[in-house]
């Protein structure tokens, strides 16, 4: 247990967390208030049920807010007790409820009185229970003497910016899950998961980003390591709060329990009725068509693949017959960061400056329409072609521009860290680029965006681009257009508002691809041609061929 305990911290300094975040406004807190349909799906998820002696359990609400989640379970909890003819003496340890806020507890302890007087609660009961079950803390560094069967939950959100700059010090060096640019919420997992008992279940109703991106890594490993995905259920665009949100939420139930197995529902009606059906089927008791069940999710700190897990299927085996994008010839990169765009970008009366000191740059407006249009912007290159900076004394123009701009150009880190080479741009810029046919891709797009470039513009830093010695340019520009590539990318892929896809090189990467001299003369010339034509209906029927898919395979992979 103590290799997955939370590296706890306490430190007095720091104590007055509620002082720095109590008298905020919810939104300020990162409160999002929970519908009482959702509260209930997930205490039934949980099986924290009425039918049960619920005084022999320990449930915890670790951000309770005005009492969304406390106001059922106090029900449940009160039936509970009728049911099993228990006094309220007997009640006190069964719940704990934490919030940093003074109002909202203000507001869920109203609520919980009303609660206890329709049940008969005398005011003395009252007073002992509300003392009892409700503390204002900063549950991530509050010490609990005991630990829980139930954690269950809305955890807020609250970016790292949002945070004073003494209590994310404090929360990074006290939680290993606070890595890259991991949201609070991921705290509150880890100080969660480090509370619950043997067999206890925790169900959070969270952003679903940690499953797949970058700062979930350390969470997702924690949690394969230590505990078992039980469910997950993706409520992308279901209305599960009282209020809009724009990160996309999914209910997680994570038990202290050994199992591979995990139950899979996707975008339910937020209904009683239709979230009730679920249950028996996400707890593995029956079977429900609007149910899954994957094996394997959890692996380490790999991205949980748990959209469409018929489509996964089929990805999986398209993995396993072809080599990888890269493997087959095709290198994936992303265009120059410059540090400081409005001055190292601009048209050529703005960059007066020597011939071979700036190059044609590509941006993401020179292709909205699906072809070049090349807007007339150019970007600095203070390169030389071996990657050594030009010489200043050879390039006056140049310099007296840079002199212009030092200002701003000194204050980028870049330039901080590497003074004698002040002037140079976050990424090196490889001229010959420039000249190199090429696919063009924006990151975030709801279809597949890609472009043939011929070789006279350098890529800025919102675009991705692809060369190949092997493949075709315009053959590969048809696999990329194809539902295909969007299939991979949605199984990888954060999705954004709007349902928008991250057509990132990270995911770009995972695409599956035969070798071009594998590749028939016939099918090379369909797929030639739909590229030079745009046509995704005939890039679709060409990509189908390449991959060998049946009608079935293809039907599942080009679900959206």
């Amino acid at each position: 247990m103590s290799s997955i305990q939370t590296r706890l911290q306490l430190d007095d300094s720091h104590a007055d967390a509620v002082a720095l975040l109590g008298g905020l406004d919810n939104g300020q807190r990162g409160g999002i208030y929970t519908k009482s349909e959702v509260v209930d799906f997930i205490l039934d998820l949980v099986a924290y049920e009425a039918t049960t002696d619920l005084t022999t359990r320990r449930i915890l609400e670790p951000s309770c807010g005005a009492g969304d989640f406390l106001e059922r379970i106090v029900q449940r909890l009160l039936c509970s007790a009728r049911n099993f003819n228990k006094p309220f003496s007997d009640l006190a340890p069964c719940i704990r409820a934490v919030d940093v806020g003074t109002k909202p507890l203000e507001e869920a302890k109203a609520k919980i009185t009303c609660i206890l007087v329709d049940h008969g609660a005398s005011p003395s009961e009252i007073c002992s229970l509300l003392s009892a079950w409700f503390t204002q803390a900063d549950f991530l560094m509050n010490p609990f003497p005991c630990g829980f069967t139930h954690i269950v939950g809305n955890p807020p959100y609250i970016r790292q910016e949002d945070l004073p700059k003494s209590l994310l010090d404090l929360y990074r060096r006290s939680f290993a899950t606070m890595y890259d640019r991991a949201d609070i919420y991921v705290a509150f997992f880890e100080r969660s998961l480090g509370l619950l008992n043997e067999g206890g279940k925790l169900g959070f109703i969270c952003s679903d980003r940690w499953m797949k991106n970058k700062y979930g890594g350390p969470l997702r490993d924690l949690v394969s390591s230590h505990f078992h995905l039980e469910t997950h259920v993706d409520l992308t665009n279901c209305p599960a709060f009282h209020s809009e949100v724009v990160a996309y939420p999914a209910v997680t139930i994570i038990s202290k329990t050994e199992g591979t197995d995990t139950a899979v529902a996707y975008r339910p009606e937020i209904s009683n009725k239709a979230l009730s059906a679920l249950v028996p089927a996400l707890r593995k008791e029956s079977t429900h068509k609007d149910v899954s069940v994957a094996t394997d999710v959890a692996i380490a700190h790999e991205p949980w693949l748990l959209e469409n897990l018929p489509r996964l299927s089929v990805i999986r085996q398209l993995e396993k017959r072809f080599p990888s994008i890269e493997a087959a010839g095709c290198k994936i990169s992303i265009g120059v960061a410059t540090g400081a765009d409005s001055v190292y970008i601009g048209d050529a009366s703005k960059l007066d400056v020597e011939d071979d000191a700036r190059l044609p740059l590509a941006t993401t407006r020179d292709i909205a329409n699906g072809s070049i249009n090349w807007k007339g912007k150019y970007v600095l290159n203070p390169f030389n072609e071996d990657g050594s900076l030009l010489d200043l004394s050879t390039h006056p123009k140049l310099a007296a521009y840079l002199e212009i701009h030092k200002e701003r150009i000194m204050a980028r880190n870049v330039a901080k860290k590497n003074p004698a080479k002040w002037f140079r741009t976050i990424d090196r810029i490889y001229p010959a680029l420039t000249s190199r046919p090429k696919l063009l891709i924006p990151d975030i797009k709801g279809n597949a965006h890609v472009v043939y470039e011929a070789g006279e513009l350098y890529p800025h830093h919102n675009l991705y681009y692809v060369t190949s010695e092997n493949w075709d340019l315009r053959a590969l520009q048809a696999v990329l257009l194809s539902k295909i590539t969007q299939a991979f990318i949605a199984t990888y892929s954060l999705r954004m508002r709007g349902d928008f896809l991250r057509y990132q090189a990270q995911y770009l990467r995972r695409l599956r691809l035969p070798a071009w001299r594998e590749v028939p003369e016939a099918l090379r010339s369909k797929l030639t041609l739909a590229g030079l034509n745009g046509d995704i209906f005939q890039a679709d029927s060409a990509a189908r061929e390449l991959y060998g898919l049946t009608e079935s395979e293809w039907s599942t992979i080009a679900l959206p």
